[in-house]
């Protein structure tokens, strides 16, 4: 588990910690800047988030009634992300934390053992969701399940089941504001429905149900609106296939007459497009949504639009 590659630093770290409570963090945001609006701010709840999927529910749900602050860089791939120290402080300084899973954030727990900030609440967003095995590709030839499939937020109705959730952490972290999270999360949870659905209609006529994927990010998408994925690779979207892998993939794209290769944005397209080759296929974007660049947030770009985006080329690509 990655989480041990840095118990030294969160033993360091607790000492550090020990001069630092969490009730010092107005008397040091004053002192960096003495102005009204940054006292008026770290008034608010602190709530810092992983990757992106947790930031956008959670800001939609937060509305101004918190701070919210996304931890993993845009950039980076969030499978393999660790916690600095400066990451560690920020996260056991706020009030509340929120992440996906221990599947896939797997340094949280560590965080947990270590934290002396008791009034930090720690919110696993996929809490009550029935996870699924993922499969890993093994060195030795052979696919075997074992780690728990994390990428629970690409399927529309799981991610109500998030933002349900998240309401309820804010609501117990900060019950003078329940009333707007509880009418924030009602109006967002109304934009997931609508998308929820235009995937059940637009997705039950498709003619071609196998999606070949790089990435084994699509599970519960694919089970929730009768598709069918076939990855590539497994969790890590950086794994390489073995040649036999990649021969079975070949196969089945030609028997189900597969037109397109998806890979995620994140990551290399370099095996995908090596089996895109050699069945005459294209390669495509279907975006996980691990990251969105400030870029693409500032022209307008969010979880439902990119989700709607991402529909739009499954009706094209498999109809």
């Amino acid at each position: 588990m990655k989480g041990i590659n840095f118990k030294t630093i969160l033993v360091i770290f607790a000492a550090i910690m020990l001069m630092v409570g969490c009730g010092n963090k107005n008397d040091t945001a004053v002192q960096v800047s003495g102005d009204k609006k940054s006292q008026e701010d770290t008034s608010k709840l602190k709530i810092v988030t992983t990757f992106y999927p947790m930031y956008e529910f959670t800001k939609n749900i937060a509305g101004d009634k918190a701070s919210v602050e996304l931890l993993i860089p845009s950039t980076i791939e969030p499978h393999e992300w660790e916690p600095t120290p400066k990451d560690i402080a920020n996260i056991q300084s706020s009030d509340v934390f929120v992440y996906n899973s221990p599947y896939m954030e797997t340094w949280v727990q560590s965080i947990q053992k270590s934290n002396d900030n008791d009034k930090l609440e720690f919110v696993e967003a996929s809490k009550g969701i029935s996870l699924v095995e993922g499969v890993e590709e093994e060195e030795h030839g052979h696919e075997e399940e074992h780690e728990m499939d994390p990428h629970v937020w690409l399927s529309p109705a799981l991610a109500k089941q998030e933002v349900q959730n998240i309401t309820s952490a804010l609501v117990k972290a900060d019950p003078s504001n329940k009333d707007s999270y509880e009418d924030n999360s009602k109006k967002y949870m109304e934009k997931l429905t609508q998308l929820d659905q235009e995937y059940r209609t637009e997705l039950q006529n498709v003619k071609k149900k196998e999606i070949i994927t790089q990435h084994a990010a699509f599970s519960y998408l694919a089970s929730e609106y009768g598709l069918q994925q076939v990855p590539i690779a497994g969790l890590s979207p950086e794994q390489e296939p073995s040649a036999k892998k990649l021969a079975e993939l070949k196969k089945i794209a030609k028997e189900h007459d597969v037109k397109v290769i998806y890979f995620e944005e994140l990551a290399s397209p370099a095996v995908a497009k090596t089996l895109a080759n050699e069945i005459g296929a294209k390669t495509e974007v279907l975006n996980t949504l691990e990251g969105l660049s400030d870029e693409d947030q500032e022209n307008g770009l969010d979880y439902i639009k990119v989700m709607e985006k991402n529909l739009e080329k499954l009706i094209k690509n498999q109809s």
